[in-house]
């Protein structure tokens, strides 16, 4: 008899930041990068690979430099090091915290070699659409076998009160594991804050695509922090004024309650932002995110509407907006914001992936590719791109296609249980059963709480007339998921061919019970057809 398999679902992404056009000011990028390249260091601990960072110098006293970084960075180290510009090495000493609630340090060491030390910007001017720039040294990964110096441009999206580990300044920089305590510079080249996260969470319960707003400390804010412990770099600081918070002050708030996952309180922050400063279409935007999260599909158009009424050329905003158009079924709708936003910027990678996402339920198999081709021609190391090209290809036949794009995934990301459940997928249909079932394996190694897995294997199972393991799948994935009405179908054939006539009936029905509830005909027909068979 045949068993029925269930696809792994294609994943979006949305982006919560906001990019907002600014005329460019100052220097150019190239000559911003050189001075981020000449003051940046990288910092890593000779006894764990795994500790590597980035750092700032502030100051230089004859053979004694001083180095600013985030504390995360050095406070598992055991012999930290850290490697100047010219390549040169050096012992990493006197590390202090600056503050127990701050994600601050500073640190020293000692060379005759002359190196540039970071002028210091004005960061109170960091307001809301400034530009930045963030250097720093990404980490070794799958994806980044031989990092170096990496500088991004972005936009400043809050400049506020300090919050949680003290950070006070929110971006929209693409940054990379290995820069936290990087540079943020301003378009002069000056130091104006230090770099200290990519706050990273996922939209959505099907997504993999990362939002990513930049977390740092402003300069004047961490200078107060080192007068406090007795490191002066020559700064005339500005008076602390008390003022009543701002709209930026509750932005940042909200982020972090977002971060926690208090919806509700975000919301709330946002809604005073909105009223203290009525034009913030950033703030728009991310309570449209928040209204995402809460399933409050119209409540987020209409922030995305307001946000776009502000700024009618905001990439970002068409992007989410499409996003929620999609899951409304207005799939044509969500087509034309997708389109927006590229005609708007043309490299978005994240919208080619969310558009080929509604190409494909549209069954335009060849615009989805097309869309997934775009979107790697930007971004070669995107393995959600080459997962949902696989699943296209899968759908046009095209098996070799499909595992190869699966491949492509994996090695980009070895962890990717979808990448192993799809493949898992193609094999069987290429009547590689001991594959299907070795990366069902590696699926449920990874996640052993993932349905789907046990579902394919007992499937791939039970065609390799494994059929006392096939049942044991499908039990796994009805303890996970008992409502799992294609785990009773499938059970219910593999007892059937086991001879447990009454076990396959009542497995059959319950099948059939729970896919008439879910409005599924097809299978419900099929489900009653085959207990009509087991009865003759």
């Amino acid at each position: 008899m045949k068993y029925y398999y269930a696809l792994s679902p294609l994943l979006f992404g949305v982006s919560i930041v906001l990019v907002q056009s600014q005329v460019a000011l100052g220097l150019s990028a190239q000559e911003v990068e050189q001075i981020g390249k000449e003051i940046t260091v990288r910092i890593v601990d000779a006894q764990n690979p795994s500790i590597a960072g980035s750092g700032v110098i502030i100051k230089r006293a004859g053979n004694s430099y001083t180095v600013l970084t985030a504390y995360h960075v050095v406070k598992e180290a055991t012999k930290p090091q850290i490697i100047l510009p010219d390549k040169q090495s050096y012992a990493l000493n006197n590390i202090k915290l600056l503050n127990k609630q701050v994600d601050l340090a500073v640190a020293s060491f000692s060379s005759s070699n002359s190196y540039q030390v970071a002028k210091i910007g004005d960061s109170d001017k960091a307001t809301r659409t400034t530009t930045v720039y963030v250097a720093g040294y990404p980490a070794k990964t799958a994806s980044i076998n031989n990092p170096d110096y990496f500088l991004n441009k972005g936009q400043v999206n809050a400049n506020g009160a300090p919050q949680r580990e003290g950070y006070n300044i929110l971006y929209d920089n693409v940054t990379r594991r290995g820069m936290s305590g990087g540079a943020v510079l301003n378009e002069q080249g000056e130091l104006i804050a230090i770099h200290g996260r990519a706050d990273e969470e996922s939209i959505g319960e099907k997504s993999e695509t990362k939002i990513i707003t930049g977390l740092g400390i402003t300069i004047y804010s961490a200078l107060r922090q080192l007068l406090a412990v007795g490191v002066d770099v020559g700064v005339r600081l500005p008076d602390v004024v008390a003022t009543a918070p701002k709209a930026d002050d509750f932005f940042i708030k909200a982020n972090q309650k977002y971060r926690d996952k208090d919806f509700k309180g975000a919301i709330a922050d946002l809604t005073e932002a909105i009223r203290l400063n009525p034009n913030y279409a950033s703030a728009y935007n991310n309570r449209g995110v928040v209204h995402y999260e809460l399933k409050d599909l119209q409540g987020a158009v209409a922030d995305y509407n307001s946000a776009l009424k502000i700024n009618p050329n905001d990439a970002e905003v068409y992007n989410n907006r499409g996003l929620v158009r999609k899951d409304l079924g207005d799939l044509q709708g969500s087509v034309a914001d997708y389109n927006s936003a590229l005609k708007i910027n043309p490299n978005y990678a994240l919208t080619y992936l969310n558009r080929g996402v509604v190409h494909y339920e549209l069954k335009d198999f060849e615009g989805a590719v097309a869309d997934y081709n775009s979107a790697l021609k930007i971004n070669p190391n995107d393995a959600l791109a080459y997962l949902n090209r696989g699943v296209v290809h899968y759908e046009l036949k095209d098996l070799q296609g499909a595992v190869a794009d699966y491949n492509s995934a994996l090695k980009i990301n070895p962890n990717y249980v979808n990448a192993y459940v799809s493949r898992g997928l193609a094999r069987k249909e290429l009547k590689d059963l001991q594959g299907a079932v070795a990366d069902y394996n590696s699926a449920l190694k990874i996640n052993p709480n993932y349905a789907l897995a046990y579902l394919n294997r007992g499937n791939a199972r039970s065609e390799l007339k494994d059929l006392q393991g096939a049942v044991v799948d499908y039990n796994s994935a009805l303890k996970i998921n008992p409502n799992y009405a294609l785990a009773y179908l499938n059970r219910g054939l593999a007892r059937n061919d086991l001879g447990d006539k009454q076990g396959a009936i009542n497995d059959l029905q319950k099948a059939a019970e729970l896919f008439q509830q879910q409005g599924k005909t097809e299978f419900y027909q099929q489900a009653l057809e085959v207990i009509r068979k087991i009865q003759q």
